[in-house]
């Protein structure tokens, strides 16, 4: 696996185990959701700066995103739509 799909794919792993959409990692980080979505296609030659944001909102070091995954299936999407708000 390349390098840049690699690091979608760990993104991607990252971001839906904790819950997060793209369009919240985009906040969370201030870049473009449009941007997340291409890193994690791995399409995107993602920068340093976009890397480190990333990784500080997923809660690991930048390192984690350059580890080959072991899986071979994709993670699952999360749900459509808003989550409901708790009372």
């Amino acid at each position: 696996m390349d390098t840049r799909k690699t690091i979608g794919w760990n993104v991607r792993l990252l971001r839906v185990e904790l819950g997060l959409s793209q369009e919240r990692l985009a906040l969370e980080t201030d870049i473009d959701r449009s941007y997340v979505g291409r890193i994690e296609r791995g399409t995107e030659n993602v920068t340093v700066a976009a890397l480190d944001a990333i990784a500080r909102a997923l809660g690991v070091p930048v390192s984690r995103l350059f580890v080959e995954p072991d899986e071979i299936e994709p993670p699952p999407p999360l749900r459509s739509g808003r989550k409901r708000r708790s009372s």
